[in-house]
């Protein structure tokens, strides 16, 4: 992963456009969280925090991890800024090196496409889990409009059912529940949001 990509975006990342799309993506990961007061969250692949830092008041503690320090300097802004007396910050990649950690919720919110190996990071995130842990991820469904040599194309629902199924994970489901026009490298996509449980 090309951090210095993301460390020259941190200053100017939150966009309107991303903003507006974090904004989708939390209305949709709420319900998912209730009833987690007494729960861990980790953001994997948090940036600048604009998902999980809406999501404080659902969990009892929330942890950013990101392998741009630039973005999570810009979290740590937000989070004195608002206030917010649950959320830390960490500067990690797990597809480096996972450090101890355990979470009861993993949220990775766009990111997997990033992820050349997707294999180890959901083996990674299975681990940092608790039993019955609950790993929600947010991503774009495949789309052939997209090629780019760093980035997935999008993932189908099948391919990552097994994928996380072969992790160890015992459930999942899958829905897509947004489609948007240019939000996925200029070309109009969908998101779809998947549960999966340890």
């Amino acid at each position: 992963m090309e951090n210095n990509v993301f460390e020259q975006l941190a200053k100017r990342y939150d966009t309107e456009e991303r903003m507006a799309l974090a904004k989708v993506i939390v209305k949709e990961v709420r319900p998912e969280l209730q009833n987690s007061k007494s729960k861990s969250l980790i953001d994997y692949g948090s940036g600048t925090g604009l998902v999980s830092l809406e999501l404080s008041d659902l969990v009892d503690s929330i942890l950013l991890v990101d392998s741009s320090e630039q973005m999570l300097e810009v979290a740590k802004v937000k989070i004195l800024d608002k206030g917010i007396t649950n959320a830390k910050v960490l500067y990690s990649d797990f597809t480096q090196e996972t450090p101890e950690l355990k979470a009861d919720i993993v949220l990775m919110s766009l990111v997997l496409l990033h992820i050349p190996d997707t294999k180890r990071i959901l083996q990674a995130l299975f681990n940092i889990l608790n039993n019955e842990g609950k790993l929600i991820i947010i991503d774009f469904d495949k789309n052939d409009k997209i090629s780019h040599p760093k980035v997935h194309n999008g993932f189908s629902h099948e391919e990552l059912k097994k994928g996380l199924s072969e992790a160890g994970f015992k459930s999942t489901e899958i829905k897509t529940f947004y489609h948007g026009n240019r939000i996925f490298m200029n070309q109009d996509a969908s998101m779809f949001i998947s549960s999966s449980i340890k």
